[in-house]
């Protein structure tokens, strides 16, 4: 048996829908945290890992039913840039994970029901230059020289014991590429999302290519989108069904424009949470929120979609 259809998550999927959580960064910035950094939100793995465990036990709380960890941004490249080990990093990579699994724990001792999932994010290469080039692609690098790059923190992620990695806010089918390349031979399933632009990704590919990379790979339980406009997502979702055959993942922004420059959201959210039906009548098994949705509207999607 596959991967994609034998594992414990991937049978959650096969008998209902399950709801994500939204902007972990969304969540700590709420809370009274400075994310100005070009770590964001992974910074707070070293400083103050506790804040990460209660942002994640607050979307627990609100509904959700998957954690996805503060590794987005947690490279081995990004942390040498601040003087900490490659040791040091790995165990930062293991502790985004621990704390996941720990906000499962306390939210299951106050009645939480379950199962509670946690997701070991893998973010784009682009995310680790922190310059917004994760929203453009194109790096100039090959898929070879991109799979060297993210192989070793996905070792230590899975190694970790996640129940799945996120493999999320792609840009660019040849880093999708590269991804799948890398989470061969892991053990872990993952789920596969594009940051799009209309009916392209962000790096001007049509979608239907770049869904098509992963409908065969049997590591990728669900493919879909994220980081995107609310707007988006509808379309995408109907393709990324046709086009793989799996279940869909769809986890969009509030609406409002990340400004790289002045490393602020601009504009209002568009996002309404009753938005999900369509998407899960489309094929969407795992749906949920990402920048700037916080666990208010997650509440209101778990409601949506009777979860």
């Amino acid at each position: 048996m596959t991967i994609s259809t034998s594992s414990p998550f991937a049978q959650a999927l096969a008998t209902g829908t399950v709801v994500l959580d939204g902007g972990l960064s969304n969540q700590l910035r709420s809370a009274g945290h400075d994310l100005s950094d070009e770590l964001w939100s992974a910074r707070l793995l070293m400083e103050q890992p506790e804040a990460i465990t209660e942002a994640h036990l607050a979307y627990f709380e609100a509904g959700a039913s998957v954690a996805i960890t503060s590794s987005y941004q947690a490279t081995f490249e990004g942390f040498a840039r601040r003087g900490v080990s490659e040791e040091r990093a790995a165990e930062l990579l293991a502790l985004s994970v621990e704390l996941a699994r720990e906000a499962a724990r306390q939210a299951g001792a106050k009645g939480v029901r379950g199962p509670l999932w946690v997701a070991a994010s893998v973010g784009p290469y682009g995310a680790m230059l922190a310059d917004g080039s994760e929203y453009r692609g194109r790096y100039g690098l090959s898929v070879v020289e991109l799979e060297r790059f993210h192989r070793p923190r996905m070792e230590v992620l899975a190694e970790a014991g996640p129940d799945l990695l996120a493999l999320e806010t792609v840009p660019d089918a040849d880093e999708a590429r590269a991804l799948l390349r890398a989470v061969r031979g892991l053990g872990v399933p993952a789920w596969l999302s594009y940051s799009v632009a209309g009916e392209r990704t962000r790096a001007g590919q049509p979608l239907e290519e770049a869904f098509a990379v992963a409908a065969d790979a049997d590591e990728v339980i669900a493919v879909g989108v994220n980081c995107c406009a609310p707007e988006d997502a509808d379309a995408a979702v109907a393709t990324a069904a046709r086009v793989t055959g799996k279940p869909v993942v769809v986890y969009p922004n509030s609406g409002e424009t990340w400004d790289a420059g002045a490393r602020a959201w601009r504009g209002h959210s568009t996002f309404a949470p009753e938005q999900v039906i369509g998407w899960e009548q489309g094929g969407a098994r795992l749906i949920g929120g990402c920048c700037r949705v916080g666990p208010e509207a997650v509440a209101r999607i778990a409601t949506a979609l009777g979860a």
